[in-house]
């Protein structure tokens, strides 16, 4: 059966080729499709490594004031520290997490290398955002004092540059400088939950140094905008020609996820476009068919074919349309996690082609099963008068 119908698409693969392309393209855009969502749905069930709710950013511009700038930076932390609302306070570069901006440098131990994402803030840094440490410490002020300058890395950097050793009070290399691992964290996506984990490094700041002007508070739950007016005034006219601007993680967090929605949106309206053609395009070829071999359907009910077995015949035959589709999609798809293309898991790639053929080959079988229905209700009688 199965071969006969194989036998009878390919004798019709003139009259069935631009279906099969569509197909094709079909599946094809469903793999991508699906291997975005598996990859955003797996990125999004990893932890994000620190917590968010209750966290602002203040980024401080000196703009044309050079006097006394470290001064002055001190000076506003100390204010931003004495406020009630205020649980705890952090300065960092202006990369703050689910910003627009990025630092990265390449970090190396003994023959590892790792490309990895920096960021450079003071000690309180894993206070403020809730950030657990799965070994070692967070470095602080006394860490300053020595060779090397302390920094704590992600367990992804640590994979990477150490393997299976221990790297608490080793010396990673990174840019110019030489540094000296005093923690280790378990994940930090900063982007947002659907970016993947990458190697991370944070560097100790140097409070004396005048930039790095970036301010992370936690504050206690509840506090309004009031109490942002009010720090915005107090900081201005500590600093009168400098500025502040105040952003709520929540904000920047939902502005990530929106980004990375944007071509999952895309892919879904180009996906959908293509699966109605296929499936307008499944019904007429399926009813064509039937209206042509209506002679050829009475003849095999009179010879005692059954409803069922007429109706899972041109079932049988969008399958065996699909299957060309399908294997043609599946040679191109296959190089995907052989010539690891963008950098993704195969595990992804996997998925998606597994999801993408289970969904072609759903679309057919539902835009089939009517028409052949249809085709397993023709009288035998009527069908050989008819003929």
């Amino acid at each position: 059966m199965i071969r006969h119908l194989f036998k009878l698409i390919w004798n019709k693969k003139k009259a069935h080729t631009l279906l099969i392309i569509e197909i094709w393209a079909s599946f094809l855009v469903l793999f991508g499709l699906s291997s975005l969502i598996v990859f955003n749905v797996s990125n999004y069930n990893q932890p994000l490594g620190f917590t968010y709710e209750n966290v602002w950013a203040i980024d401080l511009r000196n703009n044309q004031d050079t006097v006394a700038v470290t001064a002055k930076m001190q000076t506003i932390m100390q204010r931003i520290r004495s406020y009630a609302e205020v649980e705890s306070a952090s300065r960092m570069s202006s990369n703050y997490p689910f910003s627009a901006s990025t630092m990265n440098n390449n970090a190396t131990h003994d023959k590892a290398t790792a490309m990895a994402y920096l960021f450079v803030a003071d000690g309180d840094f894993a206070k403020t955002l809730q950030m657990p440490l799965t070994a070692g410490r967070w470095y602080t002020p006394a860490d300053s004092i020595g060779k090397f300058r302390p920094v704590v890395i992600n367990q992804l950097a640590k994979d990477e540059l150490f393997g299976n050793e221990d790297p608490l009070g080793k010396v990673i290399t990174s840019g110019d400088g030489q540094y000296k691992v005093m923690g280790v964290v378990e994940t930090f996506k900063s982007k947002g939950e659907f970016q993947g984990d990458k190697p991370t490094i944070f560097e100790q700041l140097n409070e004396n140094a005048p930039w790095d002007k970036t301010v992370l508070i936690r504050v206690k739950p509840g506090t309004d905008a009031v109490f942002e007016a009010k720090l915005v005034k107090d900081i201005t006219s500590m600093a009168p020609e400098w500025g502040a601007e105040v952003t709520y993680l929540t904000d920047s967090r939902q502005n990530q996820h929106n980004l990375a929605l944007v071509p999952v949106t895309i892919f879904l309206i180009i996906c959908g476009f293509l699966l109605i053609n296929v499936a307008l395009g499944l019904f007429g070829i399926l009813n064509v068919s039937i209206a042509r071999r209506r002679g050829e359907i009475g003849l095999r009910r009179a010879l005692g074919a059954t409803e069922s077995s007429i109706s899972w015949h041109f079932v049988g035959e969008m399958w065996v349309l699909a299957t060309f589709a399908v294997v043609l999609g599946l040679i191109l798809a296959g190089q995907f996690p052989l010539m690891n293309v963008f950098d993704l898991d195969t595990g992804v790639y996997l998925k998606a082609i597994l999801i993408s053929v289970v969904v072609v080959y759903a679309i057919v079988t539902l835009c089939a099963v009517y028409p052949s229905r249809q085709a397993a209700t023709v009288q035998p009688a009527v069908a050989l008068h008819e003929e």
